[in-house]
């Protein structure tokens, strides 16, 4: 399919998964409302765990946050939101559980089917765009890890599991999807092939971000797709990717894609600061670097959302 930057507001996807995605989606819907979040479904931990491992279901968590970072900015809007997120206390069997959750687990047991499931809970709240699955199966995560025990750090584990591989001590060095060449939905391959921008990042580095490219499907509509690919790095080194630097990043990036090119990469100054390769690495990924306040303005390592709104504005001519 063509692009369609010409008709009007720019079609846009975005990839990823947890609170980065979530910060890009807020972002990227002051920008345009064709807007459609692929979102990674390999959580195995906490309220998605337990109703995946129950019900033989698509973790909930990351698709539920996407929704939620996508409902209006009206009062109403604003409540969904928060309601959505919210969890059960207590200690009973329902403690722990967010509502978002519930809600989208009970319509897909009603359905039988993810995308119509998660088009009917966005037409529910009123989301501005669109939340599509990752994959048609649950995933898990295996990685491959250097330095796990002090005492042998050469040593590699191979650690399993989405949770376990966020908070890991030692250094990633490679990610595989269990089970391997998993299927995607039509529906994420034709957004990405229809828009005229494909968003990844920020978030986990290897299990929110770089998994999307390990789905057989997905890589290639990524990297064939007519669309301008972003990239949106991450503001600090943190869990699996403790130590590493902006271009360390981009380094795991093309470890996992070699066939991937970008367009542009966005990386804040505090980040930036002090990495000798960043434009190397950039440019050898076919991207022009910008480098830019993202980062909240109160110092806190999160992404502000109206900073990278006009990032993403000044990028796509709006």
């Amino acid at each position: 399919m063509t692009p369609t930057l010409d008709q009007g507001l720019p079609a846009v996807v975005a990839m990823g998964g947890g609170h980065g995605l979530a910060a890009s989606l807020r972002a990227l819907r002051r920008v345009t409302s064709d807007l459609t979040a692929v979102v990674t479904v390999a959580d195995d931990g906490g309220s998605s765990g337990r109703l995946r491992a129950q019900f033989d279901i698509l973790p909930p968590g990351d698709l539920r946050m996407a929704l939620a970072a996508l409902c209006g900015d009206d009062r109403e809007g604003r409540m969904w939101a928060d309601v959505l997120q919210s969890r059960f206390g207590g200690e009973g069997p329902l403690a722990g559980h967010a509502i978002g959750n519930l809600l989208i687990a009970g319509i897909w047991e009603r359905l039988g089917d993810p995308v119509s499931g998660l088009d009917m809970v966005a037409k529910l709240l009123g989301v501005q765009g669109r939340v599509l699955p990752m994959a048609a199966v649950p995933l898990e995560i295996e990685a491959d890890v250097i330095g796990v025990d002090p005492e042998r750090p050469d040593e590699v584990t191979h650690i399993r599991g989405q949770a376990r591989v966020a908070k890991c001590p030692g250094v990633v060095r490679e990610v595989r999807l269990l089970p391997s060449g998993p299927p995607a939905f039509p529906e994420a391959v034709e957004a990405i092939h229809a828009a005229d921008f494909v968003v990844l990042g920020p978030g986990s580095w290897f299990t929110s971000v770089l998994v999307h490219l390990l789905v057989p499907e997905l890589g290639e509509a990524i990297v064939t797709t007519k669309a301008r690919r972003i990239l949106t790095l991450n503001l600090v080194a943190a869990d699996e990717t403790a130590g590493f630097t902006a271009s360390t990043h981009l380094e795991a990036l093309a470890d996992h894609a070699p066939r991937l090119r970008l367009d542009t990469i966005v990386c804040d100054p505090t980040y930036a600061r002090g990495d000798k390769h960043l434009a190397t690495y950039t440019a050898s990924l076919g991207a022009e670097l910008v480098v830019t306040p993202v980062r909240a303005t109160d110092g806190r390592p999160r992404h502000d959302v109206n900073r990278l709104a006009g990032v993403y504005a000044d990028l796509m001519g709006r």
